[in-house]
């Protein structure tokens, strides 16, 4: 039980997020401490809360201007501008972070990368890069987390955002826990689908890399596949 002399909706965001990480934290809790405090009458969660509640998805948050953070209550000019600095801070994150992975894109380096992130999963992951006509990466997707197989890893789920960011080529990429990256017949399947599916909307697959541990399996350099 929290005492009255303070208020936890302020504070507990900010504690959660040095005990258990930013990644922890829900869209309500990031923004609450972004905002710091409410109004009269609203606790800072609630202006998040309803912040967020007058958007159809989080990625519109990006498109108010100043002004229209402005007539969101308990939104003044000072937090509208913060809200405005964080928005265009991320984005230059991004477009930094694909910037670098467009300086390593060859099937060896792209496996490095990404076995840091992969190697020590103990669930597969099935990643999805998308690429621009230069070879420069649009979007890197997490289309699922289980188990790779055939009624899961649709064609369709992939090839789903390859339209909706408009890519002309793909990478697909997924890790074996076992630590073993040795395609299975499933993989094989898998790979065979992706390529069927995407030679008909044009788009190239340009690799299927499994990583396995430190090591990494590429059917552009091990198969005629693609």
């Amino acid at each position: 039980m929290y005492s009255i002399s303070f208020e936890p909706e302020s504070l507990l965001p900010r504690e959660r997020l040095l005990e258990e990480g930013a990644e922890k934290l829900s869209n309500q809790e990031l923004l609450a401490i972004l905002l710091r405090t409410g109004t009269k009458g609203n606790s800072v969660f609630s202006l998040a809360n309803r912040l967020l509640s007058s958007l159809e998805s989080l990625s519109e948050l990006k498109q108010l201007t100043v002004q229209e953070l402005q007539t969101l209550s308990g939104v003044g000019k000072v937090k509208a501008i913060e809200i405005k600095a964080m928005i265009e801070l991320g984005k230059r994150i991004n477009q930094s972070e694909y910037r670098n992975m467009e300086q390593i894109l060859s099937s060896e380096k792209l496996a490095k990368r990404l076995m840091q992130d992969l190697a020590d999963k103990k669930q597969e992951h099935l990643i999805a890069i998308y690429l621009d006509t230069q070879n420069q990466i649009i979007k890197q997707e997490t289309i699922f987390i289980g188990t790779v197989m055939k009624s899961i890893a649709e064609p369709r789920e992939i090839l789903h955002y390859a339209i909706k960011y408009m890519a002309t080529s793909v990478i697909i990429v997924h890790n074996h826990p076992s630590g073993k990256p040795r395609p299975s017949r499933n993989d094989d399947q898998f790979t065979e689908a992706i390529k069927k599916a995407s030679d008909l909307l044009g788009l190239v697959l340009l690799d299927h890399l499994i990583i396995g541990g430190n090591q990494y399996y590429s059917y552009r350099e091990e198969t005629d596949l693609l």
